[in-house]
């Protein structure tokens, strides 16, 4: 007893004033903020999400983050003019003083690196594409392209983590778990967000990604992604021991909420509830992964659709279909994490490498929620945490060369979830450097996300120590509407 009243001792201000028999705390706490709603906007005391604040597009969202940074002039930023700036230095006119990273900060030449890749146009959008993606090339009147996303972040770190949450600083919740808090579970028996983590074929220079990126933050911890492996259980410890039964674990659980529960009316920590959530839903798992995990049922037109990779567990082809899996049984968001995408040089042999992981596998995943009848209801989205630059760094050749961060524009692209297919949308000038036209900020592009599965990103909050906390911050955001239909 003595540890647990040290417990009850040692809660924090906000435990204390959050704590439903302290009516004194709640009422100083509404008569500051001019509300008698203290908690207004977020869950109800059992645990009910808010709900959609007007009907929604989509209902689900796949999100595939390519870790490091994509090159978009050798993928969607078609730049013919710099032919003619081969090995030219980039002009201050055009850098304008930018801040460099330490890894070309020291180099007396940015000569200019043109793409060694030839590009045509698809589809009836006329949209500009790489010959590195002729299988994401088919789908281009499917496709929303954003080619005027631009970031605070030139670093890794900070960068993935504005991306995923908003803001540069660790410890926000993610996309995902906003999702999670706002709308709920369509399945019981599975987790609302659930996290992938694809195995590149090339891994000559990874970013180091963790659960940090998958977090509820401030939220409550039941809405932080849950991570599937991809080899051994798809989860830590999801089956029994040996000699355990499931009667057996059926009584442990009810022992083990029941202590829970007396410990809740002793300290009243909300993450005791979701702990016992936690523990139910791992008991529910164990009857629903090993079917979703299980891909042998699947007819070999599948296969041929997402190709021959998505046999084998871990690749992004493996991945791309388990996200259509498990939005087919209502999982409401699914991350996906490929690696490598830090072109820092060696491009002639790394782009290659990377599109072939990922080109058939996401064209064949948009043709499979097409063919299901799930695009319309799902929002697939791609992209990585920031751009590449147009100069090379270190050596340079027309066959081979680097390129350093760049975030003043990259491109990213969405589809289905009632975003506008074949939309081409903003421009960049002649070096990929700098936006001319229609600028995407991240809160921008989380706002029209939000939009799609109907809220308002201005009024999706929590209460978090005084402030009405929210995905898009305190800087303006807008909803691109002219992405949407």
């Amino acid at each position: 007893m003595k540890e647990l009243n040290d417990w009850v001792k040692s809660e924090t201000r906000r435990q204390f004033l959050s704590r439903g028999k302290n009516a004194l705390g709640l009422a100083a706490m509404a008569s500051l903020m001019g509300t008698s709603n203290v908690f207004a906007g977020g869950e109800d005391d059992k645990g009910k999400p808010p709900g959609p604040h007007f009907p929604p597009k989509a209902k689900n969202v796949i999100y595939l983050h390519m870790v490091g940074g994509p090159s978009q002039m050798d993928l969607f930023d078609y730049k013919p003019k710099m032919a003619e700036w081969y090995d030219k230095d980039l002009p201050d006119s055009i850098r304008q003083g930018q801040r460099l990273t330490t890894m070309t900060s020291g180099q007396t030449r940015f000569p200019i690196a043109p793409s060694k890749y030839k590009f045509t146009q698809q589809g009836k959008c006329g949209m500009w594409l790489s010959e590195m993606i002729p299988n994401i090339s088919k789908s281009a009147d499917d496709i929303c392209w954003m080619r005027s996303l631009n970031t605070e972040a030139i670093n890794h770190e900070p960068a993935i983590t504005y991306m995923q949450s908003g803001n540069q600083v660790t410890g926000r919740p993610c996309l995902g778990a906003w999702v999670s808090y706002g709308l709920g579970s369509l399945n019981q028996n599975l987790p609302t967000f659930v996290v992938l983590v694809a195995t590149p074929s090339n891994r000559e220079q990874e970013q180091a990604i963790s659960a940090r990126l998958w977090s509820s933050g401030y939220l409550p911890g039941v809405h932080a992604g849950v991570a599937f492996r991809s080899k051994g259980d798809p989860i830590m410890y999801i089956n029994n021991p040996p000699g355990v039964s499931d009667e057996v674990r059926r009584k442990t659980l009810d022992g083990i909420g029941a202590l829970n529960e007396l410990n809740y009316e002793k300290v009243g920590d909300p993450e005791i509830h979701t702990r016992i959530s936690q523990y139910e839903m791992a008991f529910r798992m164990q009857a629903s992964v090993p079917e979703l995990t299980s891909i042998d049922k699947e007819p070999e037109s599948t296969f041929k659709l997402y190709g021959a990779d998505a046999k084998k567990p871990g690749s992004f082809a493996n991945s791309a279909l388990m996200a259509r899996r498990l939005v087919e049984r209502g999982v409401r968001f699914v991350q996906i994490y490929h690696n490598n995408w830090d072109h820092h040089g060696n491009v002639n042999a790394r782009m290659p490498s990377q599109c072939k992981d990922v080109d058939q596998a996401c064209h064949g995943l948009l043709e499979d929620l097409k063919s299901r009848g799930l695009f319309d209801s799902t929002l697939v989205l791609w992209g990585g945490e920031f751009g590449r630059t147009i100069y090379s760094q270190g050596g340079l050749t027309h066959e081979n060369y680097g390129r350093d961060h760049h975030p003043r524009c990259f491109t990213m692209w969405m589809a289905g979830g009632g975003t506008k297919g074949g939309t081409i949308y903003g421009e960049t000038d002649d070096f990929s450097y700098n936006i001319v036209k229609d600028p995407v900020s991240v809160h921008d592009l989380h706002a029209t996300i939000l939009n799609q599965l109907g809220f308002n990103h201005e009024k999706l909050t929590v209460r978090v120590q005084g402030l009405d906390q929210k995905l898009t911050g305190v800087e303006p955001a807008k909803v691109i509407k002219e992405l949407i239909v």
